[in-house]
C-alpha cells in the first residue's frame, strides 16, 4: 500500500467543480488584489469563528507581523514564547528586533507550560505568543490569566489550530490577536500562501487592515510604515470553497485520531507515546504525532512500506544558528530538547480510510 500523507490532491478533485468554478471567477473578473472575494471570504470566516473581525492577509508568518505591528512591538521589546515551534514564531519577533523569550513546553501536550511563563516576566516583556501546536490551543486560562496580571498582550499563534476550542471558545478568540495560516497542508489550506488574523478589539482591526496595505489610510495616504500583506484574490475564493466543508473535514480529522489512537493503544507497547489532548481543549488535528525512542530506524521502516512520515520539529530554536545570539545552549529547556528526538508525525487527514489506518498502525 503507498499512502498519500495530506492528500491534498483527493480533496481537490472531491471540491473540484466548486474550486474551478471560484478561480474561474475571478479570472473572469481579473480582480487579482482585493477582489470582492477577498471581502466574502472575511465575513465568512467571522461567521464560522464567531470573531468580530477576520483580516485575510499573505500567509502565516505576515499574519503574525501584522498582530505585533498592531500592538506596536518595537525594538528591545521582549515577547515570551515556546522554542518547540515552527521557526515563524519566534522568526517575526527577532524581525522587529524584539526579543524572543522562550519557556519549556509541556510535556503531555507540547504547548507552552504556563507555569514557567511567570518567572520569565521582565519589565520589557509586552506580550506572550502561546502556539497551538498540531492542533490543540495551549492552556488559555492559565496564560489569559498572567496577562491580565501584568498587563501583557496575547497573540494566539493558530497556524495549525483553526477551528479547534479551548474552555469552548474558537481559537480564533483566544487572544487580544489571534492568527492562522491557509498554507495548503494545513487543516484549512489554500493553493499558495495565505493567512488571517482575527480580532475583537475595533481599533487593531482598524490598523490591520491599513498596516496590510502598506499603512494607507487612504490611497497613497500612510499613517503607518506598513507591508504588502494581502492575501491573493484566487486563493480567497479558493479558501472561501473549502470553509464551506470545513466543520464536516474537522469531524473526520477527529474521526481518524480516534481511530489511530484506538488501533495503536492496543498494538503498540508503553514506548509508543500518543497524542494527548486536554479535557478542556478541541484539537484539529493539523497532525498526529507520537514519540518513539527509535525514530529514524522506525521512520526507515515505514518509508520501506510506502508510509511518508514527518518530524515537527526535529530541533528546538533555542539551538538554532539564527538564535544563537540569545544565548541559550543545550539541555536549557530539557522537555522541549527530549521532544525534538522522539516526535513523529503520521500521515493525517480528513479522508485516510480504515484500511490505510490499520496498515500504517499494523506496521508501527
Amino acid at each position: 500500500m503507498k499512502i498519500d500523507f495530506a492528500k491534498l490532491q483527493y480533496q481537490y478533485q472531491l471540491y473540484k467543480e466548486e474550486i474551478d468554478q471560484a478561480i474561474h471567477g475571478v479570472l473572469d473578473k481579473s480582480n487579482y488584489i482585493m477582489g470582492n472575494e477577498v471581502s466574502d471570504l472575511e465575513e465568512n470566516l467571522q461567521d464560522f469563528t464567531g470573531a468580530k473581525h477576520a483580516i485575510s492577509c499573505s500567509s502565516g508568518t505576515d499574519a503574525l507581523l501584522l498582530a505585533m505591528m498592531a500592538l506596536d512591538i518595537q525594538p528591545d521589546d521582549e515577547i515570551i514564547t515556546t522554542p518547540f515551534t515552527f521557526i515563524a514564531t519566534a522568526e517575526t519577533i527577532a524581525f522587529l528586533g524584539a526579543k524572543p523569550v522562550f519557556v519549556d513546553i509541556d510535556e503531555k501536550t507540547y504547548n507552552i507550560d504556563a507555569t514557567k511563563i511567570e518567572e520569565k516576566i521582565t519589565p520589557k516583556t509586552k506580550a506572550i505568543i502561546p502556539v497551538s501546536l498540531y492542533g490543540q490551543p495551549a492552556d488559555m486560562d492559565a496564560i489569559g490569566a498572567i496577562a491580565d496580571k501584568h498587563k501583557l498582550k496575547v497573540i494566539v499563534d493558530g497556524a495549525q489550530s483553526f477551528g479547534s476550542t479551548f474552555s469552548a471558545k474558537k481559537d480564533s478568540n483566544l487572544g487580544d490577536i489571534s492568527t492562522t495560516s491557509f498554507f495548503p497542508a494545513k487543516p484549512l489550506g489554500c493553493f499558495g500562501d495565505g493567512g488571517a488574523v482575527f480580532t475583537n478589539d475595533d481599533k487593531l482591526a482598524t490598523k490591520i487592515k491599513s498596516l496590510r496595505v502598506h499603512g494607507q489610510s487612504k490611497r497613497y495616504h500612510h499613517k503607518y510604515i506598513g507591508m504588502g500583506g494581502r492575501m491573493d484574490t484566487i486563493q480567497c475564493a479558493i479558501v472561501d470553497v473549502k470553509l464551506k466543508h470545513y466543520q464536516k473535514d474537522l469531524a473526520l480529522r477527529q474521526e481518524v485520531a480516534l481511530k489511530y489512537s484506538e488501533e495503536l493503544r492496543v498494538k503498540s507497547n508503553k514506548e509508543l507515546i500518543l497524542p494527548f489532548v486536554d479535557d478542556r481543549a478541541t484539537s484539529a488535528w493539523a497532525q498526529y504525532s507520537i514519540r518513539v525512542q527509535n525514530r529514524d530506524e522506525l521512520q526507515a521502516k515505514l518509508k520501506e512500506q510506502g508510509i511518508p512520515t514527518a518530524v515537527h520539529y526535529p530541533m528546538p530554536l533555542h539551538l538554532q544558528e539564527c538564535f544563537s545570539y540569545l544565548g541559550y545552549k543545550k539541555e536549557d529547556f530539557p522537555v522541549s530538547e527530549m521532544v525534538s528526538n522522539e516526535i513523529m508525525s503520521l500521515p493525517m487527514n480528513p479522508y485516510l480510510s480504515d484500511d490505510e489506518i490499520n496498515y500504517i498502525c499494523n506496521i508501527i
